[in-house]
């Protein structure tokens, strides 16, 4: 029943579910410090106009619209939206921030909204982690992406992963060659659609939007290996990507250039690449690519941009069908009793040790009969039960109780948090 009082597409996330989920969180934001990426954030809404005409005429449709305030509002009227990525946001910024110093290197982990239907891994409300460099037209932030994402996946313990990689001048060509060069994004939100709709789907589209069945026929014979007219050096330079990328430590093999690839958003202006796990079948789990053009929308001048992003939420679809979450870990390591008011303050002295010795702490607030708080503190997942009776409060010691391996001693507080964290 309570089922009713939620938005569809959207979660409560109980602690069980946080703990995992900060983990891999700290894992990611660790990773992208280590290669030299800075945080930023920003807002939830952004002004209406910043994002339409960004993602095509599909992703627009997803944007979560909020109302006007008072009498525009009342009329239908529009002015805001929730953030439906990081990237627009993030190109906003720029342009706002001439000052910023180029190459400038970014890192965002926030919830970003998009009223998309809700299905298996795919939210109306998630979260993705973000990685970017703007100001450069280096292939080199290409190949830091692909490592900086790879090194994140593999850290997470990701092993049998494939990263594809294509390039939007190569599907530029293929439009050109089949005498489409006016409906490139028609074309490629079609091929996006490949792993959903298979060829006979994509060929639907493109009749739907006037391409002729020799025309269809052209552009799979070019997507499945066939010459392309003018693309050798956009070919070549996927190679010095993916050259780059093993020398930053990205396995061989891992990167495969694949013509498939699409990437449906309208911006994109060059390589663009995907992240995909061969079990289970659940599409990308990460992405992204070069957009040159989309900084300067707002600023009037040119600022290359390339960046990829994580999808936490299919990032722990496939941890928790694969098991690689383990089980959850408890937030409290000591579980603090009260046994009686005449050593309270000694009890609440000892919670305040063990928090300023960075041990998570959750003290007892009702107190009662030992053994109903010792059932407190084994819900609660602790590993540690601490006890300070009468006869330790005079001899300054406390009581240190192993939840799991059901020993008990007696020791001085410095012990009993030497013991902890050296059990850790």
């Amino acid at each position: 029943m309570a089922e009713v009082f939620l938005p569809k597409g959207m979660r409560d996330l109980l602690p069980a579910q946080m703990i995992p989920r900060l983990a891999v969180i700290d894992t990611v934001r660790g990773v992208f410090r280590r290669f030299g990426f800075e945080p930023l954030e920003t807002p939830a809404m952004e002004r209406i106009e910043t994002l339409m005409g960004k993602y095509g005429d599909e992703g627009d449709k997803l944007i979560f619209r909020v109302l006007k305030r008072g009498e525009g509002g009342e009329r239908g009227e529009v002015d805001q939206a929730l953030r439906y990525d990081l990237t627009v946001p993030l190109a906003r910024v720029v342009a706002m921030n001439p000052a910023l110093p180029m190459p400038f290197r970014r890192y965002q982990i926030q919830p970003v909204w998009r009223a998309d239907r809700p299905q298996k891994g795919r939210f109306r409300e998630f979260t993705q982690c973000d990685v970017d460099i703007c100001g450069s037209e280096s292939p080199l932030c290409e190949a830091e992406c692909l490592a900086v994402a790879s090194a994140a996946l593999t850290e997470l313990g990701f092993r049998d992963f494939t990263i594809r990689l294509n390039d939007r001048r190569i599907l530029a060509a293929m439009a050109a060659a089949i005498g489409a060069p006016d409906r490139l994004m028609s074309m490629v939100t079609a091929i996006d659609k490949l792993d959903k709709i298979g060829e006979d789907g994509v060929r639907k589209e493109l009749a739907q939007h006037g391409f002729a069945e020799d025309a269809a026929d052209s552009l799979f014979a070019m997507l499945n290996g066939g010459h392309i007219p003018g693309i050798e050096a956009e070919d070549a330079g996927l190679d010095v990507i993916i050259s780059h990328a093993q020398a930053l430590g990205v396995p061989a093999g891992r990167v495969v250039k694949d013509r498939m690839l699409a990437r449906g958003l309208d911006y994109y202006t060059g390589p663009v690449y995907e992240i995909v796990v061969t079990e289970p079948k659940i599409g990308s789990i990460a992405g992204g690519g070069r957009y040159d053009e989309l900084i300067g929308m707002f600023s009037g001048r040119s600022v290359p941009a390339v960046g990829v992003s994580l999808g936490l939420e299919r990032i722990f679809v496939v941890m928790e069908e694969l098991g690689m979450l383990g089980a959850a870990a408890s937030a409290t390591e000591v579980f603090v009793t009260r046994f009686a008011e005449s050593t309270l303050t000694e009890t609440l002295q000892a919670a305040a040790a063990l928090r300023a010795a960075g041990v998570a702490t959750s003290l007892s607030l009702e107190g009662g009969k030992l053994g109903k708080q010792l059932k407190q503190a084994d819900k609660l997942g602790a590993r540690w039960a601490l006890v300070v009776g009468p006869d330790e409060a005079k001899q300054g010691l406390v009581q240190l109780k192993d939840l799991r391996g059901g020993g008990q001693e007696s020791l001085s507080l410095a012990e009993a948090i030497a013991r902890v964290q050296q059990a850790r």
